[in-house]
């Protein structure tokens, strides 16, 4: 693997680098602009594009941290949670059947219901579950929405603290008041007085620096100088995810494709927005990123030239990278109108 550079972070307030770009015809049709930043487990920041100081809400690119309040409270071992539901915890899923069901189970064994969750309810994002549920003649409950994983997570960490479950998406409640102190103690940051509001499923979101999130990630993915049940619970996480990553994303989806493709060297998990967190275990190092405009296709493919250009896209994974590298546009014919593809300026760092 090859050294990673260390490259200064962008001027504070100056517009982000232009990253990808999108074409038709053999022109530039659309440009997305973004930063990132890659740091180390000693907190050093390794490639800064753009300003990776400016705060960002990482809505769900932080599951996997949230998570370790369940897995290390020992609420997940209350209900004997396996791997499946433990990975589906940490999910921004499609909606598909298994998603559904693995969150129906979590939520049975802790005497709890569809009722009881407090994300709201929204139509699965896999197209193909939601035209079976629509020709079923029914509609889609809070078991589809795509937090409902975290959720029964966040449900059984209030049974294991003998806390109330109504209201544990409020900021003031156990629940996420451990979340909380977990987010600080990880990112290493300060979140008084940081910006705050609601997620999309309800539960608080706190806006924390890229190069923090980045590091966070890096002490995620490497571990060893956590407390012992920080450390443990994020192995335990991680080997969740990567043993099952369908569940963490679903069929389809960049998420899990990448992380099959990759055969555990890297851990990642997309955000609303166009944010997206990685770790890189081997490495000792965290990725964190933010897509301007928020266009998913932007983030995926920022994150995807990263990966390749720190040596994690191998030679053994190339042929199967090709299609995350340069992306296809195909129109409602099927026809081959361009690509989306980072930028070699981006690729260069």
């Amino acid at each position: 693997m090859p050294d990673l550079p260390n490259i200064d972070p962008g001027a504070s307030g100056a517009a982000h680098p232009i990253s990808v770009e999108v074409t038709r015809g053999g022109i530039v049709e659309s440009r997305h602009r973004g930063s990132v930043a890659v740091v180390d487990v000693n907190g050093d920041l390794k490639i800064g594009w753009g300003d990776v100081k400016e705060a960002v809400f990482p809505r769900s690119a932080i599951k996997a941290l949230q998570a370790l309040a369940y897995v290390e409270s020992g609420a997940v071992d209350a209900i004997a949670a396996s791997e499946e539901e433990i990975s589906l915890m940490c999910a921004s899923h499609g909606g598909e059947p298994r998603h559904v069901d693995g969150a129906a189970g979590v939520l049975a064994r802790l005497n709890l219901s569809e009722a009881d969750l407090e994300c709201g309810s929204h139509w699965p994002s896999h197209e193909e579950s939601a035209r079976a549920l629509a020709v079923s003649g029914q509609v889609p409950s809070q078991l589809h929405n795509n937090c409902s994983g975290k959720h029964s997570g966040m449900l059984a960490l209030a049974k294991q603290l003998g806390a109330p479950t109504k209201g544990y998406i409020d900021v003031t409640h156990p629940v996420q008041q451990r979340i909380l102190g977990i987010l600080e103690a990880m990112t290493g940051w300060d979140l008084t007085g940081a910006p705050r509001d609601y997620d999309g499923c309800s539960v608080p979101t706190w806006a924390i620096p890229l190069e923090n999130l980045a590091y966070a990630f890096a002490r995620f993915g490497s571990p060893d100088a956590l407390p012992e049940a920080r450390r443990d619970a994020a192995l335990r996480i991680r080997k969740a995810v990567l043993a099952h990553p369908f569940m963490v994303a679903g069929t389809g989806r960049y998420c899990t494709e990448m992380m099959e493709l990759l055969h555990g060297k890297v851990f990642l998990k997309t955000g609303a927005e166009g944010v997206f967190c990685a770790a890189v275990p081997e490495m000792r190092i965290g990725i964190a990123l933010k897509c301007d405009d928020g266009a998913t296709r932007g983030a995926e493919a920022m994150m995807t030239a990263v990966l390749e250009k720190i040596g994690v896209i191998g030679r053994e994974e190339a042929d199967g990278a090709e299609r995350f590298l340069t992306v296809p546009v195909l129109n409602r014919n099927h026809l081959h109108t361009g690509d989306i593809k980072a930028i070699d300026r981006f690729l260069a760092f």
